[in-house]
């Protein structure tokens, strides 16, 4: 059950971030009034609500500026009416609040939940956000086959079989993996390699797999390996140890050496995995140890800084770790932020039964509360401790130093960062600060496969979630970069236009709010290339209005000589050629060097699908599934235009108006 309520009285934003409390009282008091008129109707059970900046005639709602749960709502929301009892960040926000919405749930675990997406899918300004959410792999083992494979496995459990992680990086996957080849001789291939092998694969001849494809091993003893190596996954691996030496032992008695020889070698296998633990977790089996190092940003006009470790422990084994960095203000308690991290972090990865952390959460009912929510999300009981001794204390206090010493140098780089920053200002002649700089190259091999991308950075250094690339769509010559770079600069900043006039007129929704700070003009634009492609950006901000973004363009110097770069700047005449040892050139190859980068990954990943693309892919309603279920009835592309129409209705999936329009597509001419 949910419901809208908002004040359409004065329609007007308030703008500006300051966490000041120079506040004039009228401004406090709009606020506090309309939340207290809203309150009165309020349920006393849980729910989260949402506080608005703006609220348009539609009733559509506004920008969202912040999103929380409340085990009672209506208690929780008139809170925010008493100033005296207000920060003086809570008392600004409650300043700009003109509406709110509601959502009311069963439970306050279910609140949690739903807290968590909310502030996930808008980033409210006044939320402690969490912005590296990216997945993590896993290994699974599948279910689904005879011979079931081991694979590495990235989002969405959507493949039947066991799942194992999350791994830290993509590196511990594939050395776990390479273990499990060695120790337990199971297959990696597809299903369509193995259907097709009328031989053994190298990985038989090195001994890394038991050949099922060819007949080397049955149904039954293939089986005792996947339960081997599934056993091994959940810890189990001191048994199986003591199961191959026996074996092992047994074969040597039976005068079978060769056999014995490859128990040694599957023990060995072992034996590596084991010793290759940065830590040992003695007694924790399956854990997260969440540690929190925090600085207090009584120095940083940005706000306060905190590093959260993440170690995870899966089967007695460590399988690394990850470091984040929540941005809040100043003044957020540890415990705060640990349960605002939590409840993000878990809503996209499946917690262990153990999470183990730093500090202690607000009170034993908040800890309760997010106990319970992580336990519907694992479908399993899972407690948060927060250990005082033994073997998980231990593991806590490794876990909080390398935060401490990862907060030291993120703080140490962003320092030298914003220096960097300031000194490109001082070298282009800008009066403003550089928050936001977008860099732009193109790729194609001779005229082939066209790309245009952008990168961005900021005080943070690289944002990689800002990225953007271009599929080149005009009628352009094969080659003409000059042409490429008008389309993604005019695709690009019409987009920033558009919702920068959705901004003005207060039309934006909500949920178009990330959309639109992803597409937020730049301070800099910085183009790969010379005054032509200068001159590009320059007519493409001319035609479309653009002011008060700073253009300039870097290209190779003579010979293409890497430290006799010339730095073309918008209304200057004669380019700067800096010293070849000057920071601000290195930092300017460095960004311009990761556009590059950029921009050839991704021409590669077109041309290589390019290579792979059959003539059904680009067949109006036939999605994934329907090509893969054409493409196992007919064998190939070229069947499916060469097949008649009752030939397609006959294929699962395949409705009549479907195979209807995949006949005409490859019977146009008729």
């Amino acid at each position: 059950m949910g419901f809208h309520a908002s004040d359409m009285g004065d329609k007007s934003s308030k703008s500006g971030t300051s966490l000041s409390s120079n506040l004039s009282t009228s401004e406090q008091a709009s606020g506090q009034v309309l939340i207290a008129s809203l309150a009165r109707n309020l349920p006393s059970g849980p729910g989260v609500y949402r506080m608005m900046g703006t609220s348009p005639d539609d009733g559509s709602g506004g920008h969202v500026l912040y999103v929380g749960k409340a085990k009672n709502l209506k208690k929780r929301v008139l809170s925010y009416t008493k100033p005296g009892k207000l920060s003086p960040r809570i008392q600004r926000m409650v300043s700009q609040t003109r509406g709110m919405e509601f959502v009311t749930t069963h439970t306050e675990s279910e609140a949690l939940l739903l807290e968590a997406n909310l502030i996930k899918k808008l980033s409210p300004r006044y939320n402690i956000l969490l912005r590296d959410d990216k997945s993590f792999p896993e290994i699974v083992v599948e279910k689904s086959h005879d011979f079931p494979r081991v694979l590495k496995h990235r989002g969405a459990r959507n493949i039947k079989g066991s799942y194992f992680g999350p791994f830290a990086s993509t590196w511990a996957v594939n050395e776990t993996i390479t273990t499990l080849q060695r120790a337990f001789l199971l297959r990696t291939c597809s299903d369509a390699v193995y259907s097709s092998r009328t031989r053994p694969c190298l990985l038989y001849q090195i001994k890394r797999c038991s050949g099922p494809c060819v007949g080397k091993i049955n149904k039954r003893d293939y089986s005792l390996l996947v339960d081997q190596a599934t056993e091994f996954l959940k810890g189990k691996s001191r048994e199986i140890q003591k199961s191959l030496a026996s074996e092992m032992q047994k074969a040597s008695d039976g005068q079978e050496f060769e056999q014995a020889a490859q128990f040694r070698d599957r023990i060995k296998a072992l034996t590596r995995i084991q010793g290759h633990q940065d830590i040992n977790p003695g007694s924790v089996l399956d854990a997260d140890v969440v540690a929190l190092s925090q600085d207090d940003g009584k120095s940083d006009s940005r706000g306060g800084r905190s590093c959260v470790q993440v170690f995870f422990f899966r089967g007695g084994r460590n399988f690394g770790n990850r470091a984040f960095y929540p941005a809040h203000t100043a003044g957020e308690t540890p415990a705060a932020v640990l349960e605002a991290f939590m409840g993000q972090f878990y809503s996209t990865h499946t917690p262990p039964g153990e999470v183990l952390l730093s500090h202690n959460l607000d009170s034993t009912a908040t800890a309760a509360v997010m106990a319970s929510a992580l336990s519907v999300r694992a479908e399993k009981k899972v407690s948060i401790k927060v250990p005082s001794r033994g073997d998980r204390a231990r593991l806590v206090a490794h876990a909080t130093e390398n935060a401490r010493g990862a907060l030291a140098r993120k703080k140490s780089e962003n320092e030298t960062h914003e220096q960097l920053l300031a000194g490109l200002a001082l070298t282009l002649g800008l009066d403003q600060s550089l928050a936001r700089i977008e860099v732009y190259d193109n790729s194609h091999v001779s005229g082939t496969n066209q790309v245009g991308v952008m990168i961005v950075t900021g005080p943070e250094g690289f944002v990689r979630g800002a990225y953007r690339k271009f599929n080149i769509k005009g009628a352009i010559a094969p080659g003409d970069d000059y042409a490429m770079m008008r389309e993604v600069l005019s695709r690009r900043f019409t987009r920033a236009m558009k919702n920068q006039q959705s901004i003005d007129d207060g039309t934006v929704k909500d949920k178009d709010t990330n959309s639109t700070k992803k597409w937020d003009l730049p301070d800099l634009v910085v183009i790969d290339g010379g005054k032509g492609q200068l001159s590009v950006a320059m007519d493409v901000f001319a035609d479309l209005g653009i002011e008060g973004v700073a253009l300039c363009a870097i290209s190779k110097g003579p010979d293409r000589n890497a430290g006799r770069e010339q730095i073309h700047i918008a209304g200057k005449t004669k380019p700067l050629v800096l010293n070849e040892r000057d920071p601000i050139l290195y930092f300017l190859q460095r960004i311009r060097d990761e556009a590059h980068r950029f921009a050839i990954g991704t021409h590669r990943k077109k041309r290589s699908k390019s290579l792979t693309a059959s003539g059904i892919d680009d067949i109006p309603g036939v999605g994934p599934s329907r090509k893969k279920a054409l493409l196992q009835h007919f064998g190939s592309s070229s069947g499916v235009k060469e097949a008649g129409l009752s030939d397609l209705e006959d294929v699962k999936g395949i409705s009549n108006a479907t195979a209807k329009r995949i006949y005409d597509w490859f019977h146009q001419d008729n």
